[in-house]
């Protein structure tokens, strides 16, 4: 089989989960997805079966739409839910327009530093594993694009967002550099992928409804 799924990654499960249900569907193909999402985040994990594998690395080009809670006053060593706090601050209280203000200085072309906690290879070691062991290396910063930044909530001790951003950007370290503008510190509470290139939400396919939709294809 080839074929290109939009399927909808749940939370709790790892983007290999994802690609490991489907590979128990149609075998012997070949799975791959077009993009990592983290166990805490949900969205749009655009699937390739088969030939399609071979598009993978052009559909990562694709610019992704994301949906983001910054938790505010607190850091943590992975800057997401899923670590450990080990930074607080006081939270300035800020209107809606001085927010709008920080958040359209991240436009545009920018350098950012990789979080620790990712699978990025140094010296053909993983980082997040170097974390794991307590070691804090020099990373490179990386070029990334933020095409659009908007505010949806203020909610004074977070914020949501909607960010639309060109391939190898970090939520996780974009929802920190944020709360330092702010003059304080976050982390990423939440995270939902609305969008990769033309893959949508709204088109998107439950994961327990994948078989089915093979089936119906086949």
């Amino acid at each position: 089989m080839d074929a290109i799924l939009n399927v909808w990654k749940p939370i709790g499960w790892t983007s290999f989960d994802v690609v490991k249900n489907i590979k128990g569907y149609v075998k012997p193909s070949k799975v791959g997805h077009a993009g990592t999402l983290d166990p805490f985040a949900e969205g749009v994990l655009v699937i390739c079966i088969g030939k399609m594998t071979k598009k993978v690395e052009s559909l990562m080009d694709h610019e992704k739409e994301y949906v983001a809670t910054i938790q505010l006053g607190s850091e943590t060593d992975t800057l997401d839910t899923e670590g450990k706090v080990v930074k607080e601050a006081e939270i300035p209280l800020l209107s809606d327009e001085k927010i709008e203000a920080i958040l359209n200085t991240f436009l545009g072309e920018s350098d950012q530093i990789p979080p620790m906690y990712s699978a990025l290879k140094v010296n053909g070691k993983r980082l997040y594993k170097l974390a794991r062991e307590g070691k804090v290396i020099e990373r490179q910063p990386r070029k990334i694009t933020i095409n659009e930044i908007e505010l949806l909530e203020n909610n004074i001790d977070s914020l949501k967002i909607r960010v639309k951003c060109g391939r190898g950007t970090y939520i996780r370290v974009l929802a920190s550099d944020i709360a330092n503008a702010m003059n304080t510190v976050g982390f990423l509470k939440s995270l939902v992928r609305t969008q990769v290139g033309e893959f949508r939400q709204e088109d998107s396919i439950l994961v327990e409804n994948v078989a089915e939709w093979l089936s119906a294809t086949a």
